[in-house]
This record gives structure tokens, sequence and C-alpha cells, in this order.
């Protein structure tokens, strides 16, 4: 391998790893994914793409590291208390992060296996242990939190940008949500409809909050046994 020419490495080496995920992050925030180009990065940080290649390898690499760096910051500051006050403090933490940095929440579904989701995972799982979920059950109820916590941030935040991207405020939002719900027949949608009012004064958070409790008070209620399992019981006389 061709050595670099000193003046090169070392413009390479002054720019740290650190530094080029910082920019990242901003340049995340304010374009969303497709504006995370090498391109652009190197126009922020006044330098080349070479530069950047000597810390990252490749966008996944460089969108992995800003997720990482986001959800690393925002986990570390959770303080652990009881098991559901932890397990609520992550939910939160992450409905609000992901509603600040929307591309969090698509870059966590993507990045399959690697630090970010592992972290919240760990953090999670650890409260569900905490609790006393029998072992068969734990990867169950890490799963249905995993799922919500993620899933529901996703949609929270994607609602924002639709809503911002029509120019409408929330309550513009959600009153029109409300009347084309309204508006629904009767017959086919009974149930969507009859919560028509209440969508245009709902709380996100709050509702948000209130399906982590319902989630677990499910993991404190132990799960019924099966027709099988029930049949290896054996009878005394």
């Amino acid at each position: 391998m061709a050595k670099r020419p000193p003046a090169v490495q070392r413009r390479e080496e002054s720019l740290s790893r650190e530094s080029i995920i910082e920019a990242s992050i901003d340049l995340l925030d304010r374009n969303g994914e497709h504006g995370l180009t090498f391109r652009a990065l190197s126009e922020r940080l006044s330098t080349g793409p070479g530069a950047i290649y000597w810390h990252i390898a490749n966008k996944t690499d460089l969108l992995t590291a800003a997720c990482d760096t986001v959800v690393a910051r925002t986990i570390s500051g959770i303080a652990v208390t009881t098991p559901e006050e932890t397990i609520r403090a992550v939910a939160l933490s992450l409905f609000d992060v992901i509603d600040e940095h929307p591309w969090v929440g698509s870059a966590l579904t993507s990045i399959e296996g690697l630090s970010p989701i592992v972290r919240i995972l760990e953090r999670v799982g650890q409260q569900i242990r905490a609790l006393g979920v029998a072992d068969e059950d734990q990867w169950a109820a890490a799963g249905a939190l995993m799922a919500y916590i993620l899933g529901v941030s996703m949609q929270n935040a994607a609602n924002r940008q639709l809503a911002r991207t029509r120019g409408l405020n929330r309550s513009d939002f959600l009153a029109a949500v409300s009347a084309a719900w309204s508006q629904l027949n009767a017959k086919e949608y009974p149930f969507t409809r009859s919560l028509a009012g209440r969508m245009r004064h709902h709380d996100d958070r709050e509702d948000f909050v209130a399906g982590i409790d319902l989630i677990l008070r499910g993991i404190h209620s132990p799960p019924p046994r099966s027709r099988q399992q029930q049949k290896r019981v054996p009878r005394t006389r």
C-alpha cells in the first residue's frame, strides 16, 4: 500500500471521527438521510472526501455511528430506579429523541444487530429481568416493549413531519384528522368514528405512556398455561 504524503496524512488525522459524526448529525437533522452525503459533509467540514474516509468506511458506517451517538447519549442520561420507572424513562426518552431526530427511528430499524439497537434492548432487557419475568417469557416481553416503543415513536415523528410538510401546526393537523374520522361510515368504522372527538385534543406523550403501562401490566400477569401444559400437570389424589 502506497504511503500518503505527510501533509495529507496530517490533515486526515487532524479531523476526528467525533467531529465527523457531529457534523453528520447536524446534516441529518437539517436534510434527513438523503441529505447526508460525503460531498455535503466535505463541504461542511472544509475538507476532502479522503480525510473523511480515513475515519469512516461508507455511508452505512456513518449513519450507524451518528445513530449510535444519539442513542448512547439518550440512554446514558437515564437513571436506573425501579424497573417500571426505568422502562418508562427509557421509552419516553426515545420517544422524545426520535421526535427531535426523526431519522434515528428509520436508522434503528435498518441497522439490525448493531450497537444502537443493542443499547436499547440491553437496557430494556435488564429491567425485564429485574421484574422477575420467567426466562421463557423474557423474549416476548422485550419484543413487545421494543416494538411498541420504536413503532409508536416513529409513527409520531412521521405524523409531525407530515404536518410540517403540509404547513399545519399540531392543532390544525389533529383537527383535520378528527374531521375526516367523523365523516367515516358509522356501520363500517364504528370504533374509529367514536374516537374522532378524542383525536382532536389527545396528548401524544400521555397516550404513549399509557400504552407502556398497559404492556407492563401484561408482563406482571403470568400468561395462561396452554392445554398441553395443563395435561402435563400430574393430578393429585
